[in-house]
């Protein structure tokens, strides 16, 4: 819960990420030694990020530079000083006041390519393994982590300086920004590994995020289209899970759990979205399809048709396999599963969506409609193999066996 404040605080501190990311680490460790004997303080961040501080000023001290190095040795007195303050959590740095989100952009800098800048955000302000990364990706988790290392080693060779940037460079690079956090996001709302179907910490992580880039640029019409799909993504979140936290699919959640406050406010951000000339955009489109369902009371007053014109636009600006099969299961919902089927038949050759499990997932939902339950059952099965969420191989598991016993 604390490694991504103590990352983004270590980093403006000693100015290399890879650095405050191992003493990060080391405070931590540091922590699962003393607690158990001590008890866990009532700050536990405060305690952490002293532990690493201390740390941090100790490696400077050692280091045959430092007597040589005017700069360091000021660091190390900056470093002192910031201990000295009470409350560690009452430090302000500028107007904005938040580490998190300039190692959002430190991490989103163009000397880094896309892929390494997704990577390693994710690594550092989601806290994700390689491997939950490898499966967002859709690619080899060694080449995740090789991603991971070149971007540090990268970062700290061009001495990128931890600040959100201005004017021309900050719309340059809010895109790759925006989509990280929304993968962040996604991670959080359908966990890829583990045994919990939804992580909302993430969810509210890359919300606060979102939220603090819309003040930062009001008038980015796809800011405020994906906050608005975020806030009412996340508007769903108690209904996602039972009681034993097992997973709810769309269709059968109770809608009266769903929070109104969140989708006023989604809907709020996606008319400011398109009021700003950016219905058309990637995330506002979004935003757009999850209107749609938040404004159907009961799953059977869903909007399917308007659903598949908007995956039809999507697909148009933003060609992408996994649209394609969001809009296959729009078509199934609006003019039957054999319609959604076909098009879900044409992405089996894909090769993006060879191990993607939401593929044999979809075909075996739409099997399953269609009576052919050897079938879906064979896709359900092949879908959970894929999987690496506990909750999510259990309800694939628990779909394949009702096919059989029905058969």
């Amino acid at each position: 819960m604390e490694s991504a404040r103590l990352i983004a605080r270590l980093t403006r501190l000693v100015r290399d990420v890879g650095r405050a990311e191992e003493l990060a680490q080391d405070a931590l460790v540091a922590a699962l030694e003393t607690w158990p004997e001590s008890g866990v303080p009532d700050n536990p961040g405060a305690w952490l990020m002293a532990a690493a501080k201390h740390r941090a000023i100790d490696e400077l001290r050692r280091n045959k530079r430092l007597e040589r190095k005017h700069e360091e040795l000021g660091h190390a007195l900056d470093l002192e000083r910031e201990l000295s303050v009470p409350d560690l959590d009452a430090a302000i740095d500028d107007d904005l006041g938040d580490d998190l989100l300039r190692l959002v952009f430190i991490s989103c800098h163009p000397v880094l390519s896309m892929e390494a800048r997704v990577a390693l955000t994710l690594r550092l302000l989601g806290g994700l393994t390689t491997e939950e990364i490898a499966r967002a990706f859709l690619v080899s988790e060694p080449t995740v982590a090789q991603r991971i290392v070149r971007a540090k080693r990268t970062l700290a060779e061009a001495q990128v300086p931890f600040e959100v940037p201005r004017g021309e460079d900050l719309g340059a690079r809010l895109s790759s920004v925006l989509g990280v956090i929304y993968l962040i996001f996604n991670e959080g709302y359908s966990a890829t590994a583990g045994d919990d179907w939804v992580r909302p910490a993430l969810c509210e992580d890359a919300l606060r995020l979102g939220r603090i880039l819309a003040t930062l640029a009001p008038n980015e019409p796809e800011v405020h289209g994906l906050v608005a799909l975020m806030e009412i993504q996340a508007s769903r979140l108690r209904a996602r899970t039972g009681p034993k936290g097992e997973p709810i699919l769309l269709l059968d959640q109770n809608r009266g759990l769903w929070d109104q406050v969140l989708i006023r406010r989604g809907l709020a951000g996606l008319e400011r979205a398109e009021a700003l000339g950016g219905a058309r955009g990637p995330y506002a489109l979004q935003a757009a399809l999850a209107a749609c369902h938040a404004r159907a009371r009961t799953a059977g007053e869903t909007d399917w048709a308007r659903i598949v014109a908007l995956y039809g636009t999507l697909a148009e600006l933003s060609p992408s396999p996994i649209v394609e099969l969001n809009r296959a299961v729009a078509v199934a919902m609006a003019g039957g599963p054999a319609a959604g089927l076909a098009l879900v038949d044409a992405l089996r050759a894909e090769p993006s969506l060879e191990g993607y499990h939401l593929l044999p997932s979809v075909r075996g939902d739409l099997l399953q409609k269609l009576g052919r339950l050897d079938e879906a059952r064979a896709e359900f099965e092949r879908a959970a193999s894929l999987t690496r969420n506990a909750r999510e191989q259990r309800l694939l598991r628990e779909r394949a066996a009702a096919c059989q016993r029905v058969s």
